[in-house]
């Protein structure tokens, strides 16, 4: 044998047998893993029906579920799972479960009928039409399919398909129902002959089948068959005597032959087995509106907007019945509560809006003319209007009152709009009034009731009010320093005009003032708290307003404590601008240099007068500063007077800015200001008066009997005791711009160490002064005339 030829072939014959033995190992695994899952699917799908069976849903749930999802295939498996799922109440996953399964077996009719079915009671009638069209496919025959195919297309409302389908329906079984359900179709159809044939099988099919006989009642009635619509009515309510739609059937058949006794007593009948029968009570009410029996029409009426509110209809209905009966204001009401709630955009709707828009027209009806009022400015007696006396042009605001709507409104042949949120007729409108003294006024409503006159236009001063404050006093910037810690500020004041005050404000209070008085003094108490200012507000009779805000100073509460001389004010008289006499700069800085060494005293305010006239300088003293120290309650009063004086036959002048020069008679002579204080006195402890001008007289003063002793502020009797005293410059000339007096004054004041200064050591420093500089001795002394009972000014120094 050759070997190299035999082993080749050898080698063949092992290579195909081990080839063969691969495939057959292969096969094998396969047929094990087929037999492996058949026997697995099968035990899911038992296990499964046997949880089923013992109603433990969930359980055979899961079953199913994961022999589905282990082979998507298995029919049964989804079958058996939309069974479980119908019992258990979800009818969605049955019918999808259903309609899954109809894709592994679609020549199984019952799966297509239970999907149908299914989705028939879910009321997805385009799916339940789509499977149960699949079942009349397979099986011709199943009744059941094509009923509820019929049912489903009546629900859809195609009614022409439904019919087709009620048709095969009778084919496989002619019954009472079936009939009664193909003439409901052709009723809905109008084909009214048809159904009426068609209940009348229905009823030859089953005698007592009520339905039937209500039915072709209602279809004879619309094919105006009104006797035999009647007669099977009659039949009806033989079976049932309670039968509502029978009931209703008939009352319109005797509505139509105007018998409305009959119509009415078969809806009462209704009613009293449907008591909150909305549509039973508004029928009845409109058959009551036909008989003209209003009040049980309105009744009834009433009874269905008691069940709704909402119910337009109803409300419309009413009107007419009121109105009827002449209550004409709850017509009115009723149709204005149709007006707001109808939201029908039908033309029998529109058509009733324009009947309420008619009647509601002829119903207000009235002849009064329209009223104005004009509200700003305020239209006095006579009509008359206050009008500024320069204004070209003003703004009248006011109202129209009238019991309809308003046609039009004219001022000066303007047109008038109103506000339309105003309840009123609300207006405003700008007129030109240049050159008039009268307006022209029409209005006229929509019954053509028209109002035409004129106003007068009484021309009024343009000027402010002039708010002065008395107390608490304010200073020319409108400072008020408060010396006592108290939330409430008692306020009093004058307010000067040349018409009548409307109205004032304090801080957004009215305060108490006479309304008839000519510049009136007003009284207010107003809470401080937490402020730091405030408001007064004056008005006119003309609408001129002024309005003067206040701040508030708290800095003198401070000073008011531990101080002895009390609330202590300081009034300057600065007088430098002179007509006649040579103008002067000392006063000016005299006195900005004495308030800047007074910052370091306790002084709770300082009034600061300038250039002024005779006149002025007598109303202030006799009057404004007398009230201003009485309503403030001040303690001690210093008087400054820096300015020209003049010392003629032993009596001393202060010169006013308007004197006239060598005539005595325009002067202000001092003594007329000692009278002044003689009226403070009850309320001043400590008064000072000082002038840098002149001699202030015999008459003015005493001269101290004996020389200047030391106080003491410690001596309570110095600050207790009253004191009237004057320190004087001794010199019978004109002022001049330089004053040692002043200057020495200030500095001794400034230069103070200790915590209180009194004036006795100030005279001292200053007489000492002016006698070096060459000057006449300035002079000291009490004022004759004014209590005295030996105190003296202290000037007290702040806390340092």
């Amino acid at each position: 044998m050759n070997l190299l030829t035999t082993e080749p072939k050898n080698q063949l014959k092992l290579n195909h047998m081990e080839r063969k033995i691969s495939h057959s190992i292969i096969l094998t695994s396969l047929f094990i893993v087929l037999i492996s899952f058949v026997q697995c699917s099968p035990k899911l799908y038992n296990t499964g029906k046997e949880f089923a069976a013992s109603g433990n849903y969930e359980d055979a749930i899961a079953q199913f579920t994961k022999l589905i999802e282990e082979n998507p295939e298995y029919t049964d498996a989804y079958v058996a799972r939309a069974e479980v799922y119908e019992k258990i109440g979800k009818k969605t996953e049955a019918a999808s479960d259903y309609k899954r399964a109809t894709t592994f077996e679609s020549k199984d009719k019952s799966i297509f009928y239970n999907a149908g079915r299914l989705y028939y009671e879910l009321e997805q009638y385009d799916e339940a039409i789509s499977m149960l069209s699949k079942v009349t496919t397979l099986d011709t025959k199943h009744v059941n399919a094509y009923r509820l195919k019929m049912e489903s297309y009546i629900a859809l409302e195609q009614y022409d398909k439904a019919l087709k389908e009620s048709n095969e329906l009778l084919k496989l079984q002619e019954t009472a129902n079936n009939y009664y359900r193909r003439g409901f179709i052709n009723e809905q159809l109008a084909n009214y002959n048809q159904a009426e044939t068609d209940f009348k099988k229905s009823i030859e099919k089953a005698p007592g089948f009520i339905d039937g006989y209500v039915a072709l009642a209602d279809v004879l009635f619309k094919a105006k068959k009104l006797d035999e619509s009647l007669a099977n009515c009659n039949k009806a309510l033989q079976i049932d005597d309670k039968s509502k739609q029978a009931l209703w059937i008939r009352s319109k058949i005797y509505k139509e032959k105007v018998d409305y006794p009959n119509a009415i007593n078969d809806l009462s009948k209704m009613i009293i087995f449907s008591p909150d029968d909305e549509e039973a009570f508004f029928t009845r009410g409109l058959y009551y509106q036909e008989f003209n029996q209003h009040q049980s029409a309105i009744n009834d009426f009433s009874k269905v907007i008691s069940l709704d509110s909402d119910n337009a209809l109803a409300y419309f209905h009413r009107a007419k019945s009121n109105e009827e009966i002449t209550q004409y204001q709850k017509a009115v009401n009723d149709y204005k509560k149709y007006r707001e709630l109808s939201d029908d955009n039908s033309e029998e709707a529109k058509e009733r809006l324009e009947t309420v828009k008619n009647r509601l027209y002829e119903l207000n009806r009235e002849g009064n003319k329209p009223v104005i009022t004009f509200l700003e400015p305020a239209e006095s007696e006579g009509q008359k209007i206050n009008v500024i006396e320069d204004a070209a042009e003003v703004t009248l605001k006011g109202v129209i009152a009238d019991e309809s709507d308003l046609k039009y409104a004219k001022i000066e042949d303007q047109d008038v709009t109103f506000d339309k949120e105003s309840a009123n007729n609300e207006f405003s409108v700008t007129v030109n009034v240049k050159d008039k003294d009268a307006i022209s006024v029409t209005v006229a409503d929509v019954y053509n009731n028209v109002l035409a006159t004129t106003y007068k236009l009484n021309r009024t001063e343009i000027n402010p009010p002039v708010i002065s404050l008395i107390a608490p006093y304010a200073s020319s910037t409108g400072e008020i320093y408060l010396d006592v810690d108290n939330r409430k500020l008692y306020v009093e004041g004058q307010v000067n005009d040349e018409s009548k005050i409307k109205s004032i404000i304090v801080d957004e209070m009215t305060a108490s003032y006479s309304v008839d008085a000519e510049n009136p003094e007003f009284f207010a108490t107003i809470d401080i708290a937490n402020k730091n200012r405030f408001v007064i507000k004056a008005e006119d009779i003309y609408g001129n307003i002024t309005e003067q805000e206040y701040t508030l100073n708290r800095e003198a509460l401070e000073i008011s404590q531990e101080n002895p001389m009390g609330k202590t004010w300081v009034v300057f008289i600065e007088n430098s601008d002179y007509e006649t006499f040579a103008s002067l700069d000392g006063p000016v800085k005299d006195v900005s240099m004495m308030k800047a060494a007074l910052a370091n005293y306790k002084i709770h305010n300082i009034i600061h007068k300038q250039n002024m006239a005779k006149a002025e300088m007598e109303r202030f003293f006799s009057i404004e500063l007398r009230d201003l120290v009485r309503s403030n309650n001040v303690n001690s009063l210093l008087v400054w007077y820096a300015g020209h004086g003049k010392f003629i036959n032993d009596v001393g002048y202060w010169v006013p800015t308007d004197a006239t020069r060598d005539d005595e008679f325009t002067y202000f002579n001092i003594n007329a200001l000692k009278a002044s204080l003689q009226s403070y006195s009850k309320v001043v402890t400590h008064t000072l008066v000082i002038t840098d001008a002149c001699e202030s007289g015999p008459t003015f003063y005493q001269a101290m009997r004996s020389g200047l002793k030391e106080r003491d502020c410690g001596d309570w009797e110095a600050t207790k005791f009253k004191s009237s005293q004057v320190f004087s410059s001794a010199g019978y000339e004109l002022a001049v711009d330089h004053s040692q007096f002043t200057r020495t004054f200030a500095n001794t004041l400034r230069n103070n160490p200790n915590a209180c200064l009194p004036i006795e050591n100030v005279v001292s420093k200053v007489t000492v002064a002016v006698a070096k500089d060459g000057m006449q001795k300035p002079q000291f002394g009490k004022i004759d005339g004014l209590a005295d009972e030996g105190g003296t000014f202290f000037f007290i120094a702040k806390d340092r």
